[in-house]
């Protein structure tokens, strides 16, 4: 018969940690009106016979509060680099002065403000998801452990309810960097 598996709290605290971290990388992503070295992180550039991201081809900056610096390590990727940036979502407008390409931030209006929102919303729900998943998954850790009569019932109870003080602690910050995020979006 297999061992059953451990239950660790802090495994799961971290887990939960992951799914936060991966959520904030997310809302780093989202366009406010200021710039972000960030925001071109989901932009993939055909570099060398491969896709690459932005930030492993050259160095982006914010030299100023409304303006994107990037500057391109190799001059022969410049134009792959213009063109990522170009063909993306980001409705930005790649301006070229040899090796370094600007981007001017332009103003959000109001629609896309709320487009953005709606955005933010959505990857929120993917965070409470995941970290709803890592409360199960350490849930089903300790039913088992109990039928397998190697955890008590007592020890069960009291376990469950420190992961769900985990998940609630963690969902809690969800929202909160959702209420920030939204506040800054919104932000004129």
């Amino acid at each position: 018969m297999a061992a059953s598996p451990t239950f660790d709290i802090q495994e799961i605290t971290r887990r939960m940690q992951g799914a936060i971290g991966s959520f904030k990388h997310e809302l780093g992503t989202l366009r406010t009106g200021r710039a972000s070295p960030n925001l071109l992180d989901p932009i993939i550039v055909e570099a060398y016979g491969q896709t690459m991201h932005v930030n492993q081809v050259a160095t982006v900056s914010v030299p100023e509060p409304r303006l994107l610096s990037v500057q391109v390590w190799d001059r022969g990727m410049v134009q792959a680099v213009e063109k990522a940036i170009r063909d993306s979502s980001l409705g930005l407008n790649p301006q070229t002065e040899g090796q370094v390409i600007r981007l001017r931030i332009p103003e959000l209006t109001q629609d896309r403000r709320k487009d953005m929102v709606k955005v933010a919303h959505k990857y929120a729900e993917g965070a409470r998801v995941a970290v709803r998943h890592v409360r199960r998954d350490g849930l089903d850790i300790l039913k088992t452990k109990e039928k397998d009569h190697t955890m008590s019932e007592d020890d069960h109870a009291r376990n469950a309810d420190q992961v769900q003080k985990e998940t609630d602690k963690h969902i809690a910050e969800i929202d909160q960097l959702l209420v920030h995020k939204e506040k800054e979006i919104m932000t004129v």
